[in-house]
């Protein structure tokens, strides 16, 4: 009679899994004990002690548990007696406790400074080019307009305003010419745009200039 390989090794198969359930749960058991659930909260403050860290990390390596601080710096979270609190942010060292093995309480509270983490970093030298001989080469190698030399005789003031005409527009130019487009298009929007010649106010003005003498004609 022929039996097959799937009746034969079945029980083998049903004993092996029982055997690594068990040896599952024994490590589990092992790895948390009947130890005493502690909740543990505190207020994180940084060197002063006067401002409160938000966003702190808080947890317990290995465990899978963890939390942060909230706005003001308040955290709280449930860890088990002997475990190692593990508190760290950018920019501050980090830092951990230990919840005592024998704690008798159910409550644990600290309020915790943490300090800026300083380090230095090495000088960087930054270099429009790959070498410094090729910055001076390049330097070297530049053409200068012989047109516009910088010396008292041609700084004239039709040289520097024909300077100032090819010269393109600044950020202050560019940002007032885009104000005053914005203007005259709410104008536009809203209503024609006023005239001057009809505004009485502007022809008062003009009345009065003219009496002053501010309007009077060179030889």
């Amino acid at each position: 009679m022929k039996v097959s390989n799937l009746k034969i090794t079945s029980p083998f198969l049903i004993l092996v899994m029982f055997l690594c359930l068990t040896g599952i749960k024994s490590a589990n058991a092992q790895d948390t004990p009947d130890r005493k659930i502690v909740q543990l909260s505190g207020i994180i403050l940084n060197a002063d002690s006067t401002i409160a860290i938000p966003g702190v990390n808080i947890y317990v390596p290995r465990k899978g548990r963890g939390t942060s601080s909230n706005r003001f710096g308040y955290f709280s979270m449930p860890v088990i007696a002997g475990d190692s609190v593990v508190f760290s942010f950018i920019g501050l060292k980090r830092q951990a406790i230990k919840v005592p093995d024998n704690i008798q309480e159910d409550k644990l509270s600290y309020i915790l400074t943490m300090v800026e983490d300083e380090f230095a970093l090495a000088e960087v030298q930054v270099m429009p080019y790959p070498t410094e001989e090729e910055f001076k080469n390049a330097v070297l190698a530049l053409n200068i307009e012989e047109e516009r030399p910088l010396n008292r005789g041609n700084l004239s003031p039709q040289l520097l305003l024909r300077w100032a005409e090819e010269m393109p527009a600044s950020g202050n130019e560019n940002f007032r010419q885009f104000t005053n487009m914005q203007m005259m298009q709410g104008m536009d929007r809203y209503g024609p745009r006023p005239l001057p010649l009809l505004n009485p106010f502007a022809w008062a003005q003009f009345i009065q200039s003219i009496k002053r003498g501010d309007l009077k004609s060179k030889d």
